[in-house]
């Protein structure tokens, strides 16, 4: 696990406060502690994880262009990833109910996660500083994390790109 610098939030739209470390995970570590409850009202936790392979995708904003995008991706690989004996689950800091119509409209056939108060956007260190036409800000970055059957990260997707990522994950998901 690598140490980066970081900024803390005192809220989500806080401007940015003193700098604090906080730990960046890398492949190969187990991964973090967390609970939450997911679109279906279900309780979500890394204990979870460990039964069976997952991917974890986090992204900024329900309906938004490369959200959407990105999660109508993973819906039309869904079965191809359920062939690979691996879950899809997404992760935003939406409300579940923003979630649900997120869901309905665009047919996703898999989990959403509202991590409303950030604790797992920040344990897997993906809630960081981003810069909008000079105004720097704190949100979520595009990154998805393929979990192993036992709990491990087996590979990590950083600043995602859209355009061929879903298939990359995939390929990765089918080589475990």
């Amino acid at each position: 696990m690598a140490t980066h610098m970081m900024y803390e939030r005192m809220a989500p739209d806080d401007p940015i406060r003193e700098p604090t470390m906080v730990s960046m995970l890398d492949a190969g570590d187990r991964v973090p502690p967390f609970s939450v409850t997911d679109s279906d009202g279900d309780l979500v936790t890394n204990e979870t994880l460990s039964q069976g392979r997952v991917v974890l995708f986090f992204y900024p904003k329900d309906d938004t262009p490369g959200c959407t995008t990105e999660a109508k991706d993973f819906r039309d690989l869904a079965d191809e990833f359920k062939q690979a004996d691996t879950v899809i689950i997404g992760i935003s800091k939406d409300p579940i109910a923003k979630h649900d119509k997120f869901k309905a409209k665009h047919d996703l056939p898999f989990t959403l996660i509202s991590d409303a108060d950030g604790d797992m956007c920040e344990s897997f260190g993906v809630w960081v500083e981003k810069s909008m036409y000079g105004k720097k800000y704190m949100g979520i970055e595009r990154a998805t994390f393929l979990v192993a059957g036992d709990g491990t990260i087996a590979k990590i997707w950083r600043k995602v790109k859209v355009k061929g990522h879903v298939e990359e994950v995939l390929a990765a998901a089918e080589a475990l």
